[in-house]
């Protein structure tokens, strides 16, 4: 039977669904993988977003809690809000109570991307902070550690990412998830597939 990995993410500019799209592709190319996507609700209305600027939601599904106990193994993606993830992604969390009580998750793996405006805008405390949510749960934090390679000690180029996980640097908005950025969330995929296979076998 397959391992299945949900990737769920939100993402209000889309530079998260990009990574999500690469972490997707990475976790579909180990062999016995079945990886899907999933965004969160939006708790904006549409008159916020649209002053916001925010480009419609993509045609991927939207989670509810109740869907979460059928994967095997998550990676979570968001935006950071003051080093913090997004208050879509806490409300998505906050809704997960009844999944807390009875410990639906406990054992499971766990993954974390994210992105962030600036190089010191929370590309390690977003995901440090979201560790509470995973661990109230019973889950078991993956992080991508230095498995990433060369690319991960690049000096020269601004980059996002940490080995917490895959991230990108959105600056104002028109930046876009580098290719450096996009080998390492390839990579989160596939070394976090890896992980929840063997989490599977073994169980």
């Amino acid at each position: 039977m397959a391992t299945k990995i949900y990737i769920v993410y939100y993402s209000t500019y889309g530079h998260v669904e990009k990574l999500a799209h690469e972490i997707l592709k990475g976790a579909s190319s180990v062999e016995g993988v079945e990886a899907k996507l999933w965004q969160v609700p939006e708790t904006l209305p549409e008159e916020v977003l649209g002053k916001l600027g925010a480009p419609p939601k993509s045609d991927v599904p939207v989670i509810t809690a109740s869907e979460l106990p059928e994967a095997d193994g998550f990676i979570f993606g968001f935006p950071t809000r003051y080093g913090m993830m997004a208050a879509q992604f806490k409300a998505f969390f906050d809704s997960t109570g009844g999944l807390w009580r009875t410990q639906q998750l406990a054992g499971k793996p766990a993954g974390i991307f994210f992105s962030t405006g600036s190089q010191g805008g929370g590309q390690e405390t977003t995901a440090l902070t979201a560790i509470t949510q995973l661990v109230h749960h019973g889950m078991i934090f993956v992080p991508v550690g230095y498995t990433g390679g060369a690319g991960m000690f690049e000096l020269e180029k601004v980059r996002g990412g940490s080995p917490y996980g895959a991230g990108t640097l959105a600056g104002d908005g028109s930046r876009q998830p580098s290719e450096l950025e996009l080998q390492l969330a390839f990579h989160q995929g596939q070394y976090f597939a890896g992980i929840a296979k063997k989490f599977k076998a073994s169980a």
